[in-house]
């Protein structure tokens, strides 16, 4: 027989937790207006006990609202909880499996609320936050119709679609993007639009029925129940249905009767003894939270890898791929190069001739774009076989903060070219690159996307940047190890250069190169032990 999971509890002898019964708010049930429903909703919130966070009730109509940022701020950084790009090898595939953490318990034990502590605790920069609220199977007309009345078992586990649960964790563990579908609690249906997650460093994975499957516990690597007071997750559920559900209180206690509470005993409570650690009170207990995070912490550098070492070593001695194109070296081309990188160049010349490497390079991009043959009548009534852009929407995306001094050229040449940013900075600590921020125009999907960075040596960064965007990648100078990292790890994008120099040297610049761009181009102080990439920490 299997051990019984630790139990994480800083205070052995905790006061009772008040209860629906021992308080006034018992009265509200009484209640049949929508307005004295939302009164009792309000109420229920003095039966729970403080938390120590501090944090207002989260509101959650649907699995994830898409319109809601998916991050969380801490003092430190920005934690991207619907994940971001971690680091893959010069194949393109993951180094190591990401590690994913299950958390179960009862309906309102506080599962989301646990989930974002550790998140935050944590502080990597990479982290998939996956709720099983979101993998409700689509009901047919009998029981949406069943579910109208509460008479549809939401807490059973042929309610979810553990076969779209468990593929879309594997993909995620995989350091591939999923779809995850995006269910409406006032409905009972999934809607129309999905939202994307993108690999992490760490998958948290929360639901009543996490442990519910063995295909499923095998791809978790630490298993975590939230054990809360009964009374407590029945106060909560009563607040939460009521009022952000529309839901009226007898209709919610008689579903919390005939179904959550059978279902809980039945179902749930018996897979405790599955988990790694049980957690009681949920998230007011922080002592439970930190070893967590210590045990996660260690896990995770055991992972680590230095990727940009791992790059540096890669295809060494390999011909230049065929997605790479690089502008015809002319005497004018070659002329510019050499002002460039002259480090006695003026500033003022810098820009200026940087300005016309840049104008070629985008000209130089564009005739890769798919264009059709048309005819045109000229103004003397003669037919003219050209050409015509057979393509989509066109999209800019500079790499802060080198890569925005590229888009006055793109947005001459495009017309109604679309511009987003993405900002990525070198840790000081690690020497990795981490992704800060992201700003992408909406629906950029099928549009031809135009990554704009001014130097390229290792790829790191522009690897991390491919990891959210299908693109064209436009660089001024590019390393032959960056060439190499990007187009073997991903064979489909085309980069587009007007030089490619042979080597880096023991600080990731390009060597014979051209010093930092950001810094000549802005006229600001070089930064000790930069690279040539513009990932070191500057907006501009």
């Amino acid at each position: 027989m299997a051990a019984p999971p630790a139990r994480a509890d800083a205070d052995p002898s905790p006061t009772s937790p008040p209860t629906a019964r021992d308080t006034p708010g018992r009265q509200a049930e009484k209640s049949e207006t929508a307005c004295e429903d939302r009164s009792n909703a309000e109420s229920l919130d003095r039966l729970l006990p403080p938390v120590g966070t501090g944090r207002s009730p989260r509101k959650r109509t649907t699995s994830q609202c898409k319109s809601e940022p998916p991050l969380l701020r801490t003092s430190k950084r920005t934690i991207y909880t619907a994940g971001r790009p971690p680091w893959y090898n010069e194949h393109g595939t993951q180094s190591k499996e990401a590690f994913a953490i299950g958390l179960g318990g009862g309906s309102a034990s506080g599962k989301t609320t646990v989930a974002r502590m550790i998140i935050e605790a944590l502080d990597v920069p990479w982290v998939v936050l996956l709720s099983m609220d979101s993998f409700y199977k689509v009901l047919t007309e009998q029981q949406q119709e069943q579910a109208a009345h509460n008479n549809f078992n939401f807490d059973h586990p042929d309610a979810f679609d553990f076969d779209l649960i468990i593929s879309t964790l594997k993909k995620l563990k995989q350091g591939k993007s999923v779809k995850v579908p995006i269910y409406d609690f006032t409905t009972h249906s999934r809607k129309k639009d999905w939202k994307t997650l993108y690999g992490a460093n760490v998958i948290i994975f929360e639901g009543i029925m996490a442990f519910a499957d063995k295909t499923l516990l095998e791809l978790l690597d630490m298993k975590i129940f939230v054990d809360t007071d009964s009374d407590i997750r029945l106060v909560r559920r009563l607040r939460r249905d009521i009022s952000e559900r529309g839901r009226d209180i007898e209709g919610v206690i008689k579903q919390y009767n005939k179904f959550v509470k059978p279902s809980f005993d039945q179902y749930i409570q018996p897979t405790m003894r599955l988990a790694d650690i049980v957690v009681p009170r949920g998230s007011g207990n922080t002592v439970a939270i930190d070893l967590i995070v210590q045990h996660v912490h260690s896990q995770l550098e055991e992972r680590e890898l230095s990727v940009r070492a791992a790059l540096a070593s890669a295809h060494q001695c390999h011909p230049l791929p065929r997605t790479l194109s690089v502008l015809k070296s002319t005497p004018q081309v070659r002329g510019m190069h050499t002002i460039i990188r002259d480090k006695e160049t003026s500033r003022d010349e810098f820009i200026f001739y940087s300005k016309r490497l840049m104008r070629l390079l985008i000209e130089h991009a564009l005739s890769f774009l798919p264009f059709q043959d048309c005819v045109v009548q000229t103004p003397q009534g003669q037919d003219y076989a050209g050409k015509c852009y057979a393509g989509k929407q066109i999209t800019g995306v500079s790499i802060l903060r080198a890569g925005e001094t590229m888009e006055p050229a793109l947005r001459a040449v495009c017309k109604d070219v679309r511009i987003g940013t993405i900002l990525i900075q070198t840790n000081q600590l690690t020497g990795e690159p981490e992704l800060h921020y992201l700003r992408l125009p909406k629906d950029i999907s099928d549009d031809h996307v135009i990554l704009m960075d001014c130097t390229v040596s290792t790829g790191a960064a522009a690897m991390m940047a491919v990891r959210v965007l299908l693109i064209f990648l436009l660089s001024l100078l590019m390393a032959e190890m960056g060439v190499h990292s990007v187009a073997y790890a991903f064979p489909r994008v085309r980069i587009i250069t007007t030089a490619v120099d042979k080597r880096v040297n023991d600080l990731f610049r390009i060597i014979p190169g051209i010093g930092n761009f950001g810094d000549r181009y802005f006229g600001t102080d070089a930064v000790p032990d930069g690279s040539d990439e513009e990932e070191v920490a500057y907006t501009g």
